[in-house]
């Protein structure tokens, strides 16, 4: 059968509507045995390597686009701004723990700048949206940076207001800048999501499209 254009747009919105995030929790939950303290003063690593917070939407859609550009060296799915010690993925699934899902990306300044990331960041997910990204809705999907330095804030905020006065977006950013907090790696079957299960419906019709337009597809 022969769809039209608009039929066909149609049934790809709907696919990815069916296909959120959510949906996708294995049986059982794989203890990862892992926790970091993200202070103020941790955003440099050793020999020069740094690291970078982000939250916009599932994390699996962050780790695909992050993995990928030059410079990052690791990305590790996870969980940061809640109340509640070593959350589960259900627990924060439910909107109840106040996490959001993150990346947390250790990068080489030498060869990626955090500004660039931020670049990167603004384009990959719509920051004009409170707590919602496409079909994922709650706290735990809201857009956030988490600073892990001064000059770390300082950059982020420059980066909003110059995306907020370019008028890129109709409606206002509501993006969070917060202090780097305790963060907890999620469970081992989130990591190298999109790698692993590219032939899943939400890798199909969510990730890989998103790719695909940041000329990220390979």
């Amino acid at each position: 059968m022969n769809l039209d254009p608009m039929r066909f747009f149609l049934f790809l919105l709907l696919a990815a509507g069916l296909t959120a995030c959510t949906e996708h929790t294995s049986p059982e939950r794989v203890e990862t045995g892992m926790t970091t303290e993200a202070g103020p003063g941790s955003g440099s690593g050793s020999g020069g390597e740094e690291t970078a917070t982000f939250g916009g939407g599932c994390f699996w859609c962050l780790e695909a686009v992050f993995q990928q550009l030059e410079g990052v060296n690791s990305v590790m799915p996870g969980y940061m701004g809640g109340s509640v010690e070593n959350p589960t993925y259900l627990q924060v699934c439910s909107g109840t723990t106040g996490h959001a899902e993150v990346v947390q990306v250790r990068f080489d300044p030498e060869v990626i700048s955090y500004e660039h990331l931020l670049d990167w960041f603004w384009k990959l997910h719509d920051p004009t949206t409170l707590n919602r990204q496409g079909a994922d809705v709650g706290t735990q999907y809201r857009s956030v940076i988490f600073y892990h330095s001064e000059a770390q804030r300082e950059t982020a905020e420059r980066s909003r207001d110059r995306l907020a006065a370019s008028g890129a977006f109709s409606g206002d950013i509501v993006t969070e800048i917060s202090p780097a907090a305790r963060f907890y790696p999620a469970e081992d079957y989130h990591r190298n999501y999109y790698l692993r299960h590219r032939s899943e419906s939400y890798c199909r019709f969510v990730i890989a499209p998103k790719l695909k337009k940041l000329g990220l597809a390979k």
